[in-house]
């Protein structure tokens, strides 16, 4: 090997450890991200449609998603709101949980009595992945039990149970409610 290749790898090995030391010196003054202090968030809790609660998470103490949420929001009635006849259903859910712009909403009482069943109805455009409002009106017999659910079902129209979902919500009944 001549002189000039030797000086030429001896250089570049050179250059090459100048590299690697530069990199190691200069993570070793940048704070470590892995080990910082965790974030200590606020102990408030989230009613989720169907009953549960969520609570802040770190690092940004946002609330954790509700099960199904990004699925379908319920706006009215709320988890445990005492509900009376006729009753009002409203929220948004995603395009594909409709089929032919609605999808059904059953009342149950708390001994799993079937009451009532309606059809939530788009009140947009349905064909779409984004959310779409939705509403009902739904009209039922007052149940013996005090507490009941609500299931709204993603239309299934193939039957099929993998394209099956819903969410259940948890009402109370009550006969002084104004609609």
């Amino acid at each position: 090997m001549r002189t000039q290749d030797v000086v030429k790898v001896i250089i570049f090995i050179g250059v090459a450890l100048a590299g690697f030391a530069g990199y190691f010196a200069y993570s070793a003054w940048q704070p470590d991200t892995w080990h910082l202090e965790p974030t200590t968030c606020t102990q408030e809790a989230k009613l989720c449609p169907d009953g549960s609660s969520v609570e802040r998470t770190s690092p940004s103490c946002n609330f954790a998603p509700c099960p199904k949420e990004d699925l379908i929001q319920i706006e009215s009635p709320h988890p445990f709101e005492p509900i009376g006849s006729p009753l009002l259903l409203n929220g948004r859910a995603r395009g594909f949980w409709f089929f032919e712009a609605s999808f059904p909403v059953r009342l149950f009482d708390e001994s799993g009595k079937e009451l009532a069943v309606t059809m939530a109805t788009a009140q947009t455009d349905w064909m779409t992945t984004n959310f779409v409002a939705f509403s009902a009106e739904m009209h039922f017999p007052f149940p013996t039990t005090e507490t009941g659910y609500l299931i709204f079902e993603k239309d299934n129209p193939s039957g099929l149970p993998e394209h099956a979902d819903s969410l259940i919500v948890p009402v109370r009944f009550s006969r002084h409610v104004q609609p």
